[in-house]
């Protein structure tokens, strides 16, 4: 869960917060951040051989090792602004050499050149944390790919316990069902999947989405 667009004020307390975490992330957060693999797996259809997949919130590198093993003959940007989160995702991924590039920065509308842009876009447990410029991320990723370039997103969807919903909030996540709305009408919807963790406490949804001009 990475904030990516933030006041300078919240972008501070996000870097101090993975300062934290990088030391422990791997080892505790896969006990509630369900459906990453899935999500990489629904995006096998869309993926050739010479893409640029760009993964916005990389984190320590979990998922862009994973897109790496899965997909050998494509290109990979891991963009974070937490440096000790980036370094984890360097040991992680070191092995892939320059097929794995990492990038300590904001996620704007000139991350990419014109020349580097991605054909698909990940995020995965980010979203939730970008409070109050989550629309703004989505428009800059309907910006950055082609037509016909695919977004993809897991990331927590709602909960019926408002306690629960509450504490999430403390923790700087939104869990109120806003995200899944906006992606289907931004983007012509491929696959939506939305899932209980732990019986029903919460849910979470995997979205592809693909980029019409004129959707």
């Amino acid at each position: 869960m990475h904030d990516q667009i933030a006041a300078p004020s919240q972008q501070k307390k996000m870097r101090g917060y993975y300062r934290f975490h990088a030391h422990v992330y791997d080892s505790t957060h896969w006990t509630f951040l369900f459906g990453r693999k899935a999500i990489i797996d629904l995006l096998r259809p869309h993926v050739r051989n010479g893409m640029h997949i760009a993964e916005v919130g990389c984190g320590s590198g979990f998922n862009l090792k994973n897109l790496a093993d899965n997909y050998p003959e494509v290109r990979i940007t891991g963009i974070d602004i937490s440096a000790d989160m980036l370094q984890k995702a360097y040991q992680k991924n070191r092995q892939f050499g320059d097929r794995v590039e990492l990038k300590e920065t904001l996620y704007t509308d000139n991350t990419f050149a014109n020349n580097e842009k991605p054909d698909i876009i990940l995020f995965s447990y980010c979203l939730t944390m970008i409070n109050p410029d989550w629309p703004k991320v989505i428009e800059h990723a309907w910006k950055d790919l082609p037509e016909g370039g695919i977004i993809a997103v897991v990331d927590f969807h709602n909960s019926p316990i408002r306690l629960f919903e509450k504490w999430m909030g403390v923790n700087h996540v939104r869990m109120d069902g806003h995200l899944l709305p906006i992606l289907e009408k931004q983007f012509n919807p491929e696959k939506t999947l939305v899932r209980k963790a732990y019986s029903g406490i919460w849910r979470y949804f995997l979205f592809t989405g693909k980029k019409q001009n004129d959707h």
